[in-house]
């Protein structure tokens, strides 16, 4: 890349050596005639991930780039990290297991690009509206959506969406936390930024299987959605100092 992309793809990924090449060439596809980066994190996988990962940079992928955490940090982290060394203005979430659809992205961006000043648009949420998991999956995620809705007035049907556009230096202001990727839209709205709900795409997972049990995303995710809610509750970004003149 000769300059700065405008766009940094983030995706964090822990043993998905058999759902990375094929996500990887969408994403080139998908981002054609674009100037973007792609960093994958390589969040303690156990498999051949990161040997897929150098393959694929040896063959030509040129606009790669590769983190490796040498122990599982959770998807929240491993995209904090990939975020701190992004170049690009915009960054994209994406998930490993290539159940998010590249294809999605041109459209957020140009939702950002002819969006109007005023808006402060900071960031573009994606909804899932034809959602591809097992109904137990869907059960949790609507009733974590129902209950943060209720309490953090956030204004988003789909938190748990991967697939999301944000702007790096609104994303870098937020508040770090692990598992704080449940909670980007709440945050970003605290923070007075604007934000656009998208629907995407979503598809089955051809290879592999999820690295996080329900239960276990449902009791993490209450405890933190209580932690958000007090953090909102005690700010005050909603109003600035007026600086006074002679």
């Amino acid at each position: 890349m000769l300059t700065k992309p405008e766009l940094s793809v983030l995706i964090p990924a822990k043993n998905e050596a058999e759902n990375l090449p094929a996500l990887l060439e969408e994403i080139r596809l998908a981002l054609a005639g674009e100037n973007f980066e792609v960093i994958v994190v390589d969040d303690g996988s156990t498999d051949s991930t990161a040997a897929q990962l150098l393959a694929l940079k040896r063959d030509g992928y040129a606009q790669l780039r590769i983190l490796s955490q040498d122990r599982s940090l959770g998807q929240s982290t491993s995209i904090y990290h990939a975020a701190q060394a992004a170049q690009g203005t915009w960054l994209a979430t994406l998930d490993g297991d290539g159940q998010n659809d590249p294809a999605d992205i041109p459209g957020m961006l140009a939702i950002v690009r002819t969006a109007d000043a005023s808006q402060n648009l900071k960031l573009i949420a994606g909804h899932r509206v034809n959602r591809r998991d097992t109904a137990s999956k869907r059960w949790a995620s609507r009733f974590a959506n129902r209950l943060r809705s209720y309490l953090l007035k956030d204004n988003t049907p789909d938190t748990g969406c991967g697939l999301k556009l944000i702007e790096r230096e609104a994303f870098l202001r937020l508040p770090y936390f692990d598992h704080m990727h449940r909670f980007i839209p709440a945050l970003i709205q605290r923070h007075q930024g604007g934000m656009r709900v998208h629907p995407v795409n979503h598809r089955p997972r051809s290879a592999g299987v999820s690295k996080y049990g329900n239960l276990d995303r449902a009791l993490v995710g209450i405890l933190d959605l209580f932690g958000v809610w007090w953090l909102i509750r005690r700010t005050r970004f909603n109003a600035s100092p007026r600086e006074l003149e002679i």
